[in-house]
């Protein structure tokens, strides 16, 4: 499987189409749902980032999902909140449309962070528990976004509680932690596990299938389609070989992968 991962203020469904001849999946936003987590953005932009501030939230996001009703990509949707019940909206929008609704437990921004959102959720694994059950309840697919090298969280203790509460993806920002990809993997059987960082060409790609990811994800060059062409190649490639019976080498009898 092959994701474009949210770009803050860029991935929108103009985006996700661009990206659509390659990929499986397309995560826009991300998007700010709840008064602290808009303020924190509105910070961001005064600082010079690109962010989706639009009046409505909500019906932003239905019309970015409607507009890609019948592209040859699944949506999805990556959010972020202080607070419970905007994601719980959220997914239920993401459910109308078949899309994936992604709670952003990865940002590392201090504003965000501050506000409760980002990577703070990870260290507060009860909280980003309540948001994926709450987000799972609406029957949406469900991922969580979540990064390596963050002091005092066990990534994998994570990974296992936020699949118990109704994860059907966790999507790993490895960072320059790429094993934990591994350990991530290895925890949750049951969940499909997509990595990040650092997704360029087939070294790249392989490299983390090989952990155990059942894809990857590209993000700041998901725009390229030069990059995205090659990674698609390698993951198709990946697919193919893995699909393939082992052959025996005649010369000794041996079986060989």
């Amino acid at each position: 499987m092959l994701a474009l991962a949210s770009l803050s203020g860029a991935a929108d469904a103009a985006w996700a189409r661009h990206g659509a001849p390659f990929a499986d999946l397309a995560f826009l936003g991300g998007l700010a749902l709840d008064a602290e987590s808009r303020a924190a953005a509105r910070d961001l932009v005064a600082r010079g980032r690109e962010e989706f501030l639009p009046d409505d939230p909500l019906s932003f996001a239905d019309a970015q999902l409607a507009a890609l009703a019948g592209a040859p990509i699944r949506p999805g949707l990556n959010v972020r909140s202080a607070t419970v019940d905007p994601i719980r909206a959220a997914a239920t929008v993401c459910a109308r449309h078949d899309a994936v609704v992604e709670i952003n437990a990865h940002c590392r921004q201090a504003e965000l962070c501050a506000a409760g959102c980002g990577e703070t959720l990870l260290r507060d694994a009860d909280r980003l528990a309540r948001y994926v059950a709450a987000a799972a309840e609406t029957g949406a697919t469900v991922s969580v976004k979540v990064r390596t090298e963050i002091d005092g969280v066990d990534l994998p203790a994570t990974a296992r509680r936020v699949a118990a509460a109704g994860a059907d993806i966790v999507h790993v920002d490895a960072m320059d932690s790429e094993p934990v990809v591994a350990d991530v993997a290895a925890v949750t059987p049951d969940t499909r596990v997509l990595a990040n960082n650092g997704v360029r060409d087939r070294e790249t790609a392989w490299e983390y299938l090989a952990y155990g990811a059942d894809g990857v994800s590209v993000g700041r060059p998901s725009d390229d389609p030069a990059v995205i062409r090659r990674v698609a190649r390698a993951v198709d490639d990946w697919d193919r070989r893995a699909a393939e019976p082992p052959t025996a080498d005649r010369r000794d009898g041996r079986v060989l992968e």
